[in-house]
């Protein structure tokens, strides 16, 4: 088992899931199934292998259900707390009123709870707080950018603009939903509903956005299309998420293992 790392980590749990509505009416999106499990349990399985113990769970749609799942987080060896959303406040806006949960964290990850990505996080933060800026984001390259915002990286790491969807099918670097802050990241996040993606990144870029690329699995489960593709890869997820451990979960069905560079379509 890796070294406890003193980094809290947040997990975005409080989304609507509209798009998920057909096939989880009465569910919310990261207690959907992957095999005989939750998205939201490969989630903190793969934190708590790599040693992130306290965790702070962003709620709003259905969040009772999400609580009721995982209490305090003891069955997982983990401690969780709860910051539960009175609206829909965004991704930006769901940081922002977990703030008194981090208010002794100098550092604190935050991750997307409807997407999966194959990363070391140990590395994520030291190369955080090798760099010094604001934030850091992991960052993946795509063949096909059209469903995708890029992101614009220079030779130092230091990202230097992010574009908006543009429907172009040429290769690029996109936000793979894993992050790293400075506490006085807080500082430039707004009270209120807002988005880490299209509100708060571009306004951190004067004060350093760094990116690191990945190059593992990544998948998210927005879509039916998309979350049908999570249960075909249900064996390798688990590969991914806990490296060289029994997951000690019996999938629905095997599969051949996924190919070359992340992606979601």
């Amino acid at each position: 088992m890796s070294t406890t790392l003193d980094v809290p980590a947040v997990l975005l749990v409080g989304g609507m899931g509209t798009r998920l509505r057909s096939l989880l009416p009465s569910t919310p999106k990261p207690l959907a199934s992957i095999g005989d499990r939750s998205f939201l349990e490969l989630l903190v399985r793969q934190l708590r292998c790599q040693g992130l113990r306290r965790l702070v769970m962003c709620t709003g749609y259905l969040a009772d259900q999400i609580e009721d799942q995982f209490g305090d987080g003891q069955m997982w060896n983990v401690e969780i707390e709860y910051s539960k959303e009175p609206q829909p406040l965004g991704t930006a806006g769901a940081v922002k009123l977990a703030q008194r949960h981090l208010k002794c964290a100098s550092d604190f990850l935050v991750m997307n709870g409807d997407s999966f990505l194959e990363i070391d996080l140990k590395e994520l933060i030291r190369f955080h707080r090798a760099h010094g800026g604001l934030a850091s984001m992991a960052v993946l390259e795509v063949k096909n950018t059209s469903r995708y915002g890029t992101v614009q990286v220079g030779d130092t790491g230091r990202v230097a603009r992010f574009s908006e969807k543009t429907g172009s099918d040429r290769p690029g670097l996109v936000n793979g939903g894993v992050y790293v802050f400075k506490q006085s990241a807080f500082d430039h996040i707004p009270e209120g509903p807002a988005s880490l993606e299209k509100d708060i990144f571009p306004r951190l870029l004067d004060y350093g956005v760094y990116a690191l690329e990945q190059h593992g699995i990544f998948i998210d489960i927005g879509t039916p299309e998309d979350y049908a593709r999570a249960q075909q890869l249900c064996d390798r997820l688990y590969e991914a998420a806990l490296p060289g451990q029994q997951s000690d979960s019996e999938p629905t069905q095997k599969v051949e293992p996924a190919t070359g560079h992340a992606s979601k379509s």
